[in-house]
């Protein structure tokens, strides 16, 4: 990184997040690092099924955001309360849907909004939130996960839609979906077992490899879903 400021770590307490935000601080790139979690009941909190929590967050953090060049969601929802993804079409269920997407699109899309028209007019600015190979709609042979398909392909969209917008206002503002891999967290721990040996990621493994995807991009390639590995990621 060549121009110092603040960054933002949204999902810092899960185990992609926390990584993240250990890797960041490790590299010196940025003067300040907010971190900001669900889970953190303090000024730290923000929900990304709540739109009041998220105006809150970004209300308090209002005053750094001018200076701040990073801003990156290490967040999702793939089961939880005893649901998961769908096995089939039978097993769709509108409540189940709408949290997909709440959590995996609405809440991204939420934190753009408060976060680009702040955002620095020039320089190296990045807008990162974590997306999903599984999300690509050419890419899908498999089926079933309809509502995380679904929300992730969301995700891509409204990345690629709000990044034509910014590059508007800043021609070196870029905004990506990542995906980190299968990682070793509460998120895929169910799924694990069916992953290739040496393809299932340690956090601290993902984070090194989505930092330097980070560190590495240019703005032509604003807009873009790309892989842990920096390659690009079908629509």
């Amino acid at each position: 990184m060549t121009e110092k400021g603040h960054a933002i770590i949204i999902g810092a307490s899960g185990g992609i997040g926390a990584a993240l935000h250990s890797v960041i601080a490790a590299s010196g790139d940025y003067d300040c690092i907010f971190p900001l979690a669900r889970s953190w009941h303090d000024d730290r909190h923000i929900d990304l099924e709540n739109p009041a929590s998220i105006a809150a967050a970004f209300e308090r953090l209002a005053p750094y955001l001018p200076e701040t060049r990073l801003c990156v969601l290490a967040t999702g929802l793939l089961h939880a309360d005893g649901k998961g993804p769908e096995k089939a079409i039978k097993d769709m269920d509108a409540d189940w849907m709408a949290r997909n997407f709440a959590v995996n699109s609405i809440g991204p899309a939420l934190v753009a909004k408060h976060f680009m028209p702040l955002a620095p007019r020039q320089g190296r600015v990045i807008f990162a939130a974590l997306g999903a190979r599984v999300g690509s709609i050419s890419d899908n042979r498999l089926g079933g996960w309809i509502s995380y398909r679904a929300s992730k392909a969301a995700l891509a969209q409204i990345i690629r839609t709000s990044s034509i917008e910014w590059q508007r206002r800043n021609a070196e503002a870029m905004a990506v979906a990542l995906h980190p891999g299968t990682v070793e967290t509460p998120l895929s721990e169910p799924f694990g077992r069916s992953v290739a040996p040496g393809k299932l990621f340690t956090p601290a493994q993902s984070a090194e490899h989505l930092y330097r995807v980070i560190t590495a991009l240019t703005p032509d390639q604003s807009g873009l879903a790309l892989a842990w590995d920096g390659s690009v990621i079908p629509a």
